[in-house]
């Protein structure tokens, strides 16, 4: 099996370490450990490995499913990556632009159509999605809200989209890591139908991405395939992380008002920043990132991005690794003082180079 380096990663892994600003990062601010009992008991594994029976039985009712058809993973990336191990086989449908891992895993698995939303309001057209699917596509791809526009594709949209698919008798996985972001959610993917699954964790919303905890909630055949895949992974779920995530769910009333009402400020500044130096941007409607036009006088976002880390030590994400090489992604969810600075030395690099 050969597979594309992972764009992003790569990228990140070169510059972050050093780097005084991270402006590429793709969540909320990082919880204390401090607001939970950490202490887990023994630290052994998570009997069943599946997860906890009573926590995937309230993930599941969540999202429309039981707990037999919740698997708990070290992430989302993980639940994604054995969705797409346990269903890609023929060819997949995804919509663009993307978290990377989507299309450098399925291409790597199977034939792959990428669909890209409509510009300049990032739209997902239900019927562009519908005239890539083929008799044996096996599934459709898309992140909701999207990464790395911050957009959201409401209810009835999405329902339109998993009634083209179920039609076909493709399987439609919706990444909706960033949802409870959202002060009104829309109804989770997977409470579609048979044909619905969704996954997610407590990376982003939550702002607790080094716990490693995900789901994956979709039909028992999907989940009997996807556990067999995860024997050879991870196993288990981290018991440390699974802890922690359940008293996070049990208060997410309290932690997600908290989260949204920062993260809301912090789109205010970035908006009024990039309005500042008429800098177009897409307008995220929810989640934490958003894609930025890359000024003139730049051969593309790798090159402004170098630029930037080189001269101001602020990281951002090249809009190359989403395929949109005229676009940067920036992220502000963020510690408040730590944006504010990456915004300032990013207005003083602009000031130089305008």
């Amino acid at each position: 099996m050969q597979i594309e380096p992972f764009r992003l990663e790569r990228w990140l892994a070169e510059v972050e370490v050093d780097a005084d600003v991270m402006l590429a990062e793709s969540g909320v601010r990082p919880l204390s450990a401090d607001r939970f009992d950490t202490d887990p008991g023994e630290l052994g594994y998570v009997i069943p490995t599946a997860g906890d029976s009573t926590f995937r039985a309230e993930i599941g009712d969540h999202h429309g499913r039981s707990a037999d058809e919740t698997l708990f993973t070290c992430g989302t990336q993980e639940a994604n990556f054995l969705a797409l191990l346990a269903l890609a086989d023929t060819h997949v449908v995804v919509v663009t632009p993307t978290y990377g891992s989507f299309t450098g895993l399925a291409e790597s698995l199977c034939d792959v159509t990428r669909v890209p939303l409509e510009e300049p309001d990032w739209k997902l057209d239900p019927d562009a999605v519908a005239s890539a699917l083929r008799p044996d596509t096996d599934l459709v791809v898309v992140v909701n809200p999207n990464n790395p526009t911050g957009r959201y594709h409401g209810e009835e949209t999405m329902r339109a989209v998993y009634e083209r698919c179920a039609d076909n008798g493709t399987y439609l996985l919706c990444d909706e890591v960033y949802r409870l972001l959202s002060p009104d959610p829309i109804a989770p993917v997977s409470s579609f139908g048979r044909y619905g699954i969704s996954t997610g964790g407590v990376s982003k919303s939550f702002g607790l991405a080094g716990l490693r905890f995900g789901w994956l909630c979709a039909s028992r055949g999907v989940l009997a395939a996807a556990e067999n895949w995860k024997d050879y992974t991870t196993i288990a779920p981290p018991k440390f992380g699974q802890h922690v995530a359940e008293q996070a769910f049990d208060r997410r009333a309290e932690l997600l008002a908290e989260n949204r009402e920062h993260v809301a400020d912090n789109r205010a500044a970035v908006e009024a920043s990039l309005d500042a130096h008429g800098l177009a941007w897409s307008a995220p409607d929810c989640g934490v990132n958003a894609l930025v036009e890359v000024p003139p006088g730049f051969a593309g976002g790798y090159s402004f991005c170098r630029s930037l880390v080189t001269e101001e030590s602020v990281v951002l994400a090249p809009g190359e690794a989403f395929d949109r090489p005229e676009w940067f992604r920036i992220g502000f969810g963020l510690h408040r003082e730590e944006l504010e600075e990456g915004l300032s030395r990013i207005e003083a690099f602009l000031a130089r180079h305008s």
